[in-house]
């Protein structure tokens, strides 16, 4: 009898296990460092929009975003309408892009990064739990706890920095309709960028 209930039980958690990030079910919880070294859990912004984005500095994909002012734009537009902001780095020690928190802080006063939380995930337990890919590889969590957004940041994989006014705004237009409470198009697509350095 108690075989058959730890086979259940198992079963149980692999199938909430292959639901982790899929759109539409409940969005991964995770608890993690920021660089003040406070801990910061996803269920502290029960009923907030949340947008996660992955993170690696030395990447020319994300260059190209923090060098045009692209993604401190959408930061800064996401705190305003109400949204929760929060870039994770989970590029481990010795792998590029890696911060420690001092580095990272500094980081975020060069870049003029807006975020509300800068999470430190060296051992890429929040960035495995969504199966973060590359950097930068985006999200959205709905005010109800489901994942609504699961892909790039915008329609043109170049490193070009001229392409991102022309190229497709996919996460800001998704965070519009999230915002809106709207269905979110393409709500799931290929991000591109540096593979996450885990």
């Amino acid at each position: 009898m108690k075989s058959i209930i730890i086979a259940t039980l198992t079963g149980a958690i692999a199938l909430v296990a292959a639901h982790a990030a899929e759109i539409g079910k409940p969005a991964p919880a995770f608890t993690g460092k920021n660089v003040k070294g406070e801990t910061v859990s996803l269920s502290d912004y029960a009923g907030k929009i949340v947008a996660l984005e992955w993170v690696n500095l030395e990447c020319p994909f994300v260059r190209k975003h923090y060098d045009t002012g692209n993604m401190q734009k959408l930061q800064k537009s996401a705190a305003e309408k109400g949204a929760i902001w929060i870039t994770v780095n989970s590029s481990a020690e010795g792998k590029q892009g890696h911060c420690n928190a001092e580095k990272m802080s500094k980081c975020i006063d060069t870049e003029k990064i807006e975020a509300a939380q800068v999470l430190l995930d060296p051992e890429g337990t929040i960035g495995k739990a969504y199966a973060a890919k590359v950097t930068p590889h985006m999200f959205i969590i709905n005010k109800d706890g489901t994942l609504a957004y699961n892909g790039a940041i915008d329609s043109n994989s170049s490193t070009e920095k001229a392409d991102v006014a022309t190229a497709e705004p996919l996460f800001a237009n998704a965070l519009e309709a999230v915002l809106a409470g709207k269905a979110v198009e393409n709500a799931k697509n290929k991000p591109y960028g540096c593979s996450v350095k885990y």
